[in-house]
């Protein structure tokens, strides 16, 4: 996490869980305001850039929408690492991505950046018939693991702007009040760069 401007903070942020927990489904939310009733598998990893702004600061969110196949699992520290705040979600109908969720949370916590700001997030709460876990269940963890927790719906939107609001207030709170090291400036339209090589 960087302060590039006065008021300005830059962020990585991580979402991680079990395939099919919906982490795209959310992030889509978030910065398109889209939801896909079909939402294809991430594979790896997939990024994407938002902007909120507070009355405190202005906060550019790095998003790393995780990939939640097992198989893709050796990659996640690529992604967390340096990471100012992770996501962990799952779906509040399969206790398997519950524990999977728990499983994540202790990878954080012992490879992961101390000042780390870690939410639990239990999705899908539109389909409460099919409920497999309990709020107080996700709440309980959540507290003994030092979490955020919140229940949001990426289907109806329900908390999910909460969600990132609620990441960017407490970035703000934590980020350095004046930059560290260097500050370089560059012009937006300098941003493009052109490579050259041999012939």
């Amino acid at each position: 996490m960087a302060r590039t401007g006065s008021n300005n903070i830059q962020a990585k942020l991580v979402l991680l869980g079990d395939m099919g927990t919906g982490k795209t489904s959310l992030v889509l939310r978030f910065v398109k305001g889209q939801f896909l009733e079909f939402q294809e598998s991430t594979i790896g990893a997939a990024f994407f850039t938002q902007v909120l702004s507070l009355n405190e600061a202005t906060i550019k969110f790095d998003i790393w929408d995780t990939a939640g196949q097992e198989r893709y699992h050796s990659l996640a520290p690529m992604y967390y690492r340096g990471a100012a705040a992770a996501v962990v979600v799952y779906d509040i109908t399969s206790m398997d991505s519950f524990e999977r969720a728990k499983k994540w949370v202790t990878e954080l916590q012992r490879q992961g950046n101390p000042n780390l700001i870690m939410f639990l997030v239990g999705n899908k709460v539109d389909l409460q018939q099919k409920r497999k876990v309990g709020i107080e269940e996700g709440e309980q963890y959540a507290k003994e693991n030092g979490m955020v927790f919140l229940e949001t719906s990426a289907k109806t939107a329900q908390n999910v702007n909460e969600l990132f609001y609620e990441i960017a207030k407490r970035l703000a709170k934590k980020a350095p009040s004046r930059p560290i090291g260097m500050k370089l400036h560059r012009r937006p339209q300098e941003t493009r760069r052109r490579m050259f090589c041999c012939s």
